[in-house]
C-alpha cells in the first residue's frame, strides 16, 4: 500500500488486569444504548485507556441514518480511545451474544501493549474511461503485521481493492466485513476518531509487538473426490479429471445419502485449492465459492469465480454441523490462546444456520477462551485464505489477539 499516512501511535507497557473488553445493548435510543455498551466494554479494562475501541451499530429498519451517527460519535466519545473505528450493520455480537436485528450497539475496546496502531481512511474516485482511484492507502512499514477494514460497499470497489493490495503487498492479511444497514445505498455510516463518513471505508493497520492471527471459517465440507482442472472458459468448468464437469456432479451428488443430497439442491459449492502443490487439501486450504449453474447439454457447471486449467477443486456443502466443527478446528489450530478478538459474522449465519444468533460468539468465546469478542454480521466478510485477500460469503472471519 501507498499514498496518505495518518498518525501512528504506539502504546508502551502491559497495565495489570485485562487487556479486552465487549459489550452490547438494545434498545430504540441508540444513543443510550451506546453508552450502556461503551461501558460495559471500559468495564472489563480495569480503568486502563484502550489503545483500539470499535463501534458497531445497527439502527433497524426505517430508522434515520443520523441517529447511527450520532450513537457512533456518541460512543467515540466516551470511550476516550487513542484510535478508534466502527460501522452500521444490520445486526451486531458483543458480551457473548449475537443480535440480528437492531436497535442495538456493539463496543470493543483493547489495551494493546507494545502496538503501533494506525488508522486509515479509504476514498475511492471514478476516474477517465471509468477508471476507479483509490486513496488514502496507508504506507506499510516493515514490522506491520495486519489490517482490519470495514466497508461501505454501496461506494467502495472492495473486490478491486483487494486484488490490488494482493498485487501490491503479497501475503498481507486483511480482516473485516463490509457495512450492511438496513437501508440500501445513502444508510450505512463509517467512523473513524471521532469522525462519521457516508462513504468509502475506514480501518486500522496493526504493527510493533502486536502477536494476532486471522481465522477465516467458510464453513463447507467436501463432498466427492478432489479433481484436476482439465478444461475451463472462465467461470464454466467444462472437465474435471478428463470428464465432462456436469458427468461428474451427477455421480458425486448422485452417490450421497439422502439428507446431503437434499443439501446439495438447497446450495452447491466449489472448493478451489490454493495451494497445487500441496499433498493434501484439508480445512482452510480450498476458496469457497458458489456453483451458480449446471447445463446438461454442454456439460458445463457455472462457477462464481474464475477457475485455471490445472488447478484442483472439491464439491462442497454447508450446514449448521459442518460450518460449527469448521469454525471450532480452525480457532482452536493453535497453541497459545487469545486474550480478545473481532467477530465479521456473515449476517446468513445467525439463525438462517445455527439455533441460535449466539453460535459464533459462543465459539469463538469458548474455543480461544478470550475476554472480549465483539462484531457484526456483515454484508460480506474480508480475509485471507491461502496467502491473499478475497471477499467472503457465508463466512465467520476472525481477528484474534495474543
Amino acid at each position: 500500500m501507498d499514498g496518505e499516512q495518518l498518525r501512528r501511535v504506539t502504546v508502551g507497557e502491559a497495565p495489570a488486569g485485562r487487556l479486552f473488553g465487549d459489550g452490547l445493548a438494545v434498545g430504540p435510543d441508540l444513543e443510550g444504548a451506546a453508552e450502556v455498551a461503551v461501558a460495559q466494554a471500559l468495564a472489563g479494562l480495569d480503568g486502563a485507556t484502550p489503545d483500539l475501541f470499535c463501534v458497531f451499530v445497527a439502527p433497524g429498519i426505517g430508522h434515520d441514518p443520523e441517529r447511527s451517527a450520532a450513537a457512533g460519535r456518541r460512543a467515540m466519545q466516551m470511550a476516550g480511545a487513542r484510535v478508534a473505528i466502527g460501522a452500521t450493520a444490520a445486526g451486531v455480537i458483543g458480551d457473548g451474544r449475537g443480535q440480528e436485528r437492531g436497535p442495538a450497539v456493539a463496543a470493543w475496546a483493547a489495551v494493546l501493549p507494545g502496538t503501533r496502531v494506525r488508522p486509515f481512511r479509504l476514498t475511492a474516485e471514478r476516474g477517465g474511461e471509468g477508471a476507479v482511484q483509490v486513496g488514502g492507502l496507508p504506507r506499510l512499514s516493515s514490522d506491520d503485521r495486519v489490517a482490519a477494514m470495514l466497508v461501505d460497499p454501496y461506494s467502495f470497489p472492495v473486490g478491486g481493492f483487494l486484488d490490488h493490495c494482493n498485487t501490491t503487498v503479497p501475503g498481507f492479511p486483511l480482516v473485516g466485513g463490509l457495512a450492511g444497514a438496513a437501508g440500501g445505498p445513502g444508510a450505512n455510516r463509517l467512523f473513524v476518531d471521532g469522525e462519521v463518513l457516508t462513504r468509502g471505508g475506514v480501518g486500522v493497520v496493526l504493527g510493533g509487538e502486536v502477536v494476532a492471527r486471522t481465522i477465516v471459517s467458510q464453513g463447507c465440507r467436501p463432498i466427492g473426490p478432489p479433481m484436476a482442472v482439465t478444461r475451463v472458459e472462465g467461470n464454466l468448468l467444462l472437465e474435471l479429471a478428463g470428464s465432462p464437469a456436469y458427468t461428474r456432479l451427477v455421480e458425486i451428488v448422485t452417490a450421497l445419502p439422502p439428507a446431503d443430497q437434499a443439501l446439495a439442491k438447497r446450495g452447491l459449492h466449489l472448493g478451489i485449492a490454493m495451494d497445487e502443490y500441496a499433498e493434501d487439501h484439508g480445512r482452510g486450504d480450498f476458496l469457497i465459492r458458489g456453483v451458480v449453474g449446471a447445463d446438461e447439454s454442454t456439460g458445463a457447471v457455472a462457477v462464481g469465480d474464475v477457475v485455471q486449467i490445472g488447478q484442483t477443486v472439491r464439491f462442497q456443502v454447508r450446514d449448521a454441523a459442518g460450518a460449527g466443527e469448521d469454525l471450532t478446528e480452525l480457532l482452536g489450530g493453535h497453541d497459545h490462546p487469545a486474550r480478545g478478538a473481532l467477530l465479521f459474522s456473515c449476517n446468513g449465519r445467525g439463525t438462517a444456520m445455527f439455533p441460535s444468533a449466539d453460535h459464533d460468539v459462543r465459539v469463538v468465546r469458548d474455543t480461544l477462551g478470550a475476554d472480549g469478542v465483539a462484531g457484526f454480521f456483515a454484508a460480506g466478510e474480508i480475509g485471507p485464505v491461502g496467502g491473499r485477500n478475497h471477499l467472503h460469503g457465508f463466512t465467520a472471519s476472525v481477528l484474534a489477539f495474543r
